[in-house]
């Protein structure tokens, strides 16, 4: 009967805790929200079943997990520790995401610029938690690591999953399952958390205020733009060259024409294939011996205050420049500076038309949306350079 004692042993039921049955629930909840709700099912699916596959309660040594060298999971998990999954994800936005609106409206560039200030205050309050209250683990007890930590939390402000999966895998690896959950759900809940925030920091009267189209841009001024914008970003902050070198490259591929293959494989093959692995093996990072703990608790709540700060920051400062020009902007399209493309833009729009249904801000929404991509993939380069 020994192998019958062996067989049950190595049994999932016989080695399931608590903490595998909490975390096996998240993962339903998180596919639930995808699959009835609508929240960013391409992400929530994935990484919902990926909780529940990291989650499965083996024996140990069994070396089946995404910690285990050798497993098929670990293979694949290399893609996001390493940082080669999310500029892959960058090539495939830039090919999908049109920067003519960006082109034709530079002025608001500083939209994408001003909702990225949520990743910096959140950064200071990550460090003063993390000073003032050693058992929450943030840092250790290197006041570096402490720095580093902090800046793969306040990432999350920026409200894009990859740079915050990048940045997390270079500063501190420790906490990026917890970090990546965390900017995902948050992408998910764009349509929840932001509207309550516009409508409290807007009147009536400047949800009603109406934008002029933006106007047509040549061709060869979108061709150029990838190319000025790379040399511009990268030559100021060097760090940013692996998202924004593969987001413009993606962009020049759409543009230029001639390479129509191309851009199709990465907005469609590429990008969905690197979701899928991306996806699974961040959320079956999650396991519960090191997720069920205060830290992550913290990181989740630390995040939630970046993404509305950051929320808050472009509608603000969007009412700031109402100020001091003659042509008024809707100040809802600030609130499309976080880098969650192209959802943030739907969300400004969405909320427009709920007062004017004939109110479309859609692509001047788009302006901030895409500035914001690169603003916070320049705040994120600013980090590596000053934390890594």
């Amino acid at each position: 009967m020994e192998w019958v004692n062996e067989f049950v042993r190595a049994s999932g039921f016989y080695n399931m805790a608590w903490g595998n049955l909490v975390m096996i629930v998240i993962g339903c909840v998180l596919i639930y929200l995808a699959i009835a709700r609508q929240f960013e099912p391409l992400l929530l699916v994935t990484i919902g079943f990926g909780i529940i596959v990291g989650n499965m309660p083996f024996e140990p040594g069994m070396g089946q997990g995404v910690y285990d060298q050798g497993s098929v999971l670990n293979y694949i998990y290399f893609g996001v520790i390493s940082g080669v999954f999310p500029p892959l994800i960058f090539l495939g936005i830039g090919a999908m995401t049109d920067f003519s609106t960006l082109i034709a409206q530079p002025r608001l560039i500083l939209l994408g610029a001003a909702a990225q200030i949520g990743i910096f205050i959140t950064l200071i309050a990550a460090i003063f938690l993390g000073a003032t209250f050693p058992i929450l683990d943030l840092g250790g007890d290197d006041n570096m690591d402490l720095l580093r930590a902090a800046g793969s939390i306040g990432i999350i402000g920026g409200a894009d999953g990859p740079t915050a999966i990048f940045i997390s895998s270079q500063l501190d690896p420790d906490l990026l399952g917890a970090v990546a959950v965390s900017a995902y759900s948050y992408m998910a809940l764009v349509p929840v958390i932001q509207p309550p925030i516009m409508r409290l920091l807007t009147t009536r009267e400047e949800r009603l205020i109406r934008m002029p189209a933006p106007p047509d841009v040549s061709k060869l001024r979108r061709i150029l733009f990838p190319i000025a914008g790379l040399l511009i970003c990268v030559l100021i902050v060097p760090d940013t060259l692996p998202l924004l070198g593969m987001l413009f490259f993606g962009n020049l591929l759409k543009e230029s024409g001639v390479t129509a293959r191309l851009a199709k494989t990465a907005r469609d093959p590429l990008i969905d294939s690197v979701t899928i692995m991306l996806g699974l093996t961040v959320g079956a990072s999650t396991q519960a011996s090191t997720f069920l703990t205060p830290r992550s608790v913290v990181i989740f709540l630390l995040g939630a205050l970046a993404f509305a700060i950051s929320t808050a920051g472009g509608v603000l400062f969007a009412k700031l420049y109402n100020l001091v020009v003659r042509e008024k902007i809707n100040p809802l399209i600030g609130a499309a500076g976080v880098s969650a493309v192209p959802m943030a833009a739907r969300v400004a729009h969405t909320v427009a038309q709920e007062e004017d249904p004939q109110n479309f801000l859609i692509w001047q929404a788009m302006c901030p949306n895409i500035a914001g991509v690169i603003g916070s993939a320049v705040a994120a380069g600013v980090l590596l350079v000053v934390l890594r």
